[in-house]
């Protein structure tokens, strides 16, 4: 099956437009395309701890994760997030399956190796592909919210880009994470200068230069790991702008595409 694991970040759930869930519909009917949702949502994360008055904080991107943050990450990720985005797909005419990574096993994780103690933060070591296909064989669209859980049911915060990427090399798919904005770019005055193609090796002094921060360090290193891992391809586009998932599946120059360094970049 000719997979695509599309990766919605929680910072533009809400404004995607509804030609965005069309486009995903349409790829499944039409292009022979058949999508893998994997989704965040962060900031309705971060929101609802607020007023709930408890702390949140993050170190290079990943939430530090306490039992009780992991309570509400699942609520958010598992409850709000992943039926909103079912609802919208089934709005588009397509069928949609919504299913958290604990469910079934689907992402087989176990705690996150890291200098700073994240707490619940987990790494995946399998995902079980088989429940992903029958899905699709169905013709379902899989919607994972990115939670995993280990062989003693300690349940995981996993980043939704790891996730993406993991669900990717699982399904040797290609990888399309999106945003809200056009691609990785640098500011010259008032202009942003988008690169249409970077490498690996551009994407590391990227980071050094603190041009690439916060979370989109997780999102840049999960599309290299998938490249090294035999993901054919990887790209940031802007889910706002129209069709840009037809486009990408058609093969036009959209987003920022991602290669590793023994190709040769062709910045713009």
């Amino acid at each position: 099956m000719n997979y695509l694991v599309i990766k919605c970040g929680g910072s533009v759930l809400e404004a995607l437009p509804e030609s965005f869930y069309e486009n995903i519909v349409l790829m499944q009917k039409e292009l022979g395309v058949q999508p893998v949702i994997v989704h965040g949502g962060g900031p309705l994360i971060s929101s609802l701890l607020k007023k709930m008055g408890t702390e949140t904080t993050f170190v290079n991107g990943l939430r530090v994760t306490t039992d009780e943050v992991l309570d509400v990450v699942e609520m958010v990720l598992s409850g709000s997030v992943n039926k909103q985005i079912v609802r919208h797909l089934v709005e588009a005419g397509g069928n949609a399956y919504g299913l958290s990574g604990v469910d079934g096993g689907l992402l087989k994780a176990r705690k996150l190796k890291s200098p700073v103690d994240l707490g619940f933060v987990g790494e995946i070591f399998h995902v079980e592909t088989k429940l992903i296909s029958q899905l699709g064989d169905h013709g379902y669209i899989p919607v994972i919210s990115p939670l995993g859980i280990d062989e003693r049911g300690q349940r995981y915060n996993i980043n939704g880009d790891i996730a993406a990427a993991e669900v990717a090399k699982a399904l040797g798919a290609k990888l399309c994470l999106i945003s809200d904005i056009p691609g990785l770019y640098v500011e010259e005055g008032e202009e942003k200068k988008v690169f249409h193609k970077v490498t690996k090796d551009a994407i590391l002094e990227l980071m050094e230069n603190d041009v690439i921060t916060g979370g989109m360090i997780p999102k840049v290193k999960s599309a290299i790991d998938a490249l090294e891992h035999g993901v054919p391809e990887v790209s940031i586009i802007n889910g706002m702008t129209a069709d840009a998932l037809i486009d990408f599946c058609t093969g036009k120059e959209i987003g920022t595409k991602i290669i590793l360094a023994e190709e040769v970049a062709n910045v713009h």
